[in-house]
């Protein structure tokens, strides 16, 4: 599985590639006890009326901005999700603020990698947020405005994210055209933020 899969952390503005036995390292002493929701069950669920067919594997490519690390490499093969990419997906999208990792809902992994098939774009997604923690969501909503009080962030349905050289706009309106879950599109802040809830938009 990790010959599909590649996580980068920058530290120190030097670039690392973690190998598979640093990167279980770090799984051992951050990841213990993380369960990923849905893993055993089939995926079928989170096929969306696009057109696109997919009954391989599917890639999906992403930066955390406030870290440098990124994720590029296959989640799913057919029905099934592999644990491994999850365990490097949750660690890229943790609450860098607390350093905490949260299972990511793979519902919303699912729309996330569609809306980027449709981009028709091989530039991976900038993510601005993902896992959020009470306390960092608390913190927020004391000095940002638009930060829910009971955010899916906190329950690893949400991420925040953009792409360079794509217009945010048209990321919207792929994203509100799967009516699949939560939009929202924050234009003077350049993101757009989609999360696995109920279908609505802002």
């Amino acid at each position: 599985m990790f010959d599909d899969i590649e996580t980068t952390i920058n530290q120190n503005s030097t670039d690392k590639t973690l190998d598979r036995r640093s990167f279980l390292g770090i799984g051992a002493a951050t990841l213990g006890g993380v369960l990923i929701p849905g893993l055993s069950t089939a995926a079928s669920a989170a096929n969306f009326k696009t057109g696109i067919i997919d009954t391989g594997s599917r890639r999906l490519s992403f930066r955390n901005i406030h870290t440098g690390e990124s994720f590029s490499g296959v989640y799913r093969v057919g029905n099934k999700y592999l644990p491994d990419a999850f365990k490097q997906i949750n660690m890229v999208l943790r609450d860098f603020r607390t350093n905490e990792v949260q299972s990511m809902d793979p519902r919303m992994i699912d729309m996330v990698y569609t809306i980027h098939r449709m981009t028709e774009r091989s530039t991976p997604f900038e993510i601005i947020s993902g896992y959020r923690s009470p306390k960092t969501n608390s913190m927020l909503r004391k000095n940002t405005s638009g930060v829910a009080k009971k955010s899916l962030h906190m329950q690893g349905r949400a991420m925040d994210l953009r792409m360079e050289g794509f217009s945010t706009k048209r990321i919207r309106d792929i994203a509100k055209n799967l009516n699949a879950g939560g939009v929202g599109y924050y234009s003077k802040s350049d993101f757009v933020h989609i999360d696995s809830g109920d279908v609505r938009s802002w």
